[in-house]
């Protein structure tokens, strides 16, 4: 069932419900009404027989014909009895006939009056007291009109309600379906947009609602998406220029090599040739498998305990190896006095690989000058800050240093892929830390990295 029928039935069975209340109150109070007004005629009836039967011999002429004028005023299907009692026995004589309840007498006796509803009309009772002793009078009758008004009512509140279904039904498709009709521009606006047009974008109307704020919402993640799609497809561009620059000088050289006989030392400078290459193609394609790693691979990864100092230096040992020329020292003087404050938990693994990644392009960029690293312990968290006097970052590049395969135009120069940053960013992010990178230009580049001290426990990690 759509959500537009969906509204209109629960609009109609709530609307209908409460007009259902409101009729059967209505017939309900007016029933009691007219009951009420039935019973009170009947009680007049039954002082006015009173006065006629028992008080003729106490009253003047005059008066006695009026009494006689409303008594012949007769309700339909009236019966009229006087009975002689004995209050203080509580005792009637035999004239009843026993047509009365036991209950309705007593109730009579003790009340001075009786009401009494049966089957085939109204019946009332009063005791009237004459000189003549105590009387019990009884008077009974129909209400035949007042029975016809309420099945006329109830004719009527029956119609009315049908009735009001209906219009309730026509109005509440009718506005179940403006307010919906946002939303079916959205879907339409939405089925309108692919890949290839993600720069469309939802109408987002007055700004104010719901319905705003879903397409606020709709647009925001387009935005993400268009950002991701770009980023993607800067990736495949990059990497495929990146794999084929190897891959070209491999063939290129190969082919050359082969086209005809060589002397062993050129087949050796040959084949050096192809292995520094291949190692480059090597580099290049581990980096990429870390990327994809760390950026689609992410659950049960272990996580333990590091020591962010010990890490720092492992993460030194490991440039030694690759870039021995490295001029990294350590700024160790704000260390706290409890080793344990400089314990986080995360996988030591990546964070060593997010770590060595930053270092390098200090080392790098710096041309191998002073690199200092300094360890700071926070509030909740531990900072690495790595500081280098090199080339430094555009401004106008800021905003794309952590793409893959981005690389600033002052440093195109200098052999790299652009990948190591990138991949240190998702490491951190996986980690919930921070990188925090400010730059001057020819005057250095300062990187922080901040990991929290617990790592919670939603990454999906394994503990």
């Amino acid at each position: 069932m759509k959500i537009r029928s969906k509204i209109t039935l629960v609009f109609t069975l709530l609307t209908g419900s409460l007009l259902a209340i409101i009729f059967i109150l209505v017939f309900f109070f007016s029933y009691q009404y007219t009951e009420k007004e039935f019973f009170r005629r009947l009680f007049e009836r039954a002082y006015i027989i009173g006065q006629s039967y028992l008080e003729k011999d106490e009253v003047s002429e005059q008066i006695y014909d009026q009494i006689l004028k409303k008594h012949y005023q007769i309700l339909p299907e009236e019966e009229e009895a006087v009975f002689q009692v004995n209050v203080s026995r509580k005792t009637i004589d035999k004239r009843s006939n026993g047509k009365y309840s036991d209950k309705f007498i007593e109730m009579v006796f003790k009340q001075k009056h009786a009401e009494q509803k049966f089957d085939d009309g109204y019946r009332v009772g009063i005791l009237y007291t004459d000189n003549e002793g105590d009387f019990i009078v009884v008077v009974s009758a129909n209400n035949p009109y007042g029975e016809a008004k309420m099945n006329n009512l109830r004719n009527i509140l029956m119609v009315a309600f049908v009735s009001s279904l209906f219009v309730i039904y026509l109005f509440g498709r009718y506005y179940a379906g403006k307010v919906l009709k946002p939303i079916s521009k959205i879907t339409r606006r939405a089925n309108e947009i692919t890949a290839t047009n993600l720069h469309l974008r939802i109408d987002t109307g007055n700004k104010k609602d719901e319905l705003a704020e879903l397409a606020i919402t709709f647009n925001s993640m387009l935005d993400r998406l268009e950002i991701s799609f770009d980023q993607q497809n800067n990736f495949v561009n990059n990497a495929s220029h990146e794999l084929k620059n190897p891959l070209a000088v491999i063939l290129g050289e190969t082919e050359v090599t082969l086209n005809k006989e060589r002397s062993a030392e050129e087949y050796k400078e040959a084949l050096r040739t192809v292995e520094k290459e291949a190692q480059r193609l090597e580099l290049l394609v581990n980096s990429l498998l870390k990327l994809a790693q760390v950026g689609h691979k992410n659950e049960g990864l272990m996580i333990e305990s590091v020591r962010i100092d010990e890490l720092v230096i492992e993460a030194k040992d490991a440039l030694d190896s690759s870039r021995p020329e490295n001029n990294i020292l350590f700024d160790f003087s704000d260390l706290p006095d409890r080793y344990d404050e400089l314990v986080v938990t995360g996988n030591h693994n990546l964070l060593k690989v997010a770590l060595t990644n930053i270092l390098d392009n200090a080392c790098k960029f710096s041309m191998n000058q002073e690199v200092i690293v300094k360890v700071t312990v926070l509030d909740s968290s531990v900072e690495i800050s790595i500081k280098d006097k090199g080339v430094g970052v555009p401004a106008d590049a800021f905003k794309n240093i952590s793409e893959p395969f981005f690389r600033a135009p002052n440093v195109r120069g200098i052999k790299g892929f652009g990948i190591g940053l990138s991949l240190s960013q998702r490491i951190i992010n996986l980690h919930r830390g921070k990188l925090l990178i400010d730059s001057e230009l020819e005057k250095g580049t300062e990187v922080k990295i901040i990991i929290p001290i617990h790592l919670p426990k939603f990454l999906g990690l394994k503990f």
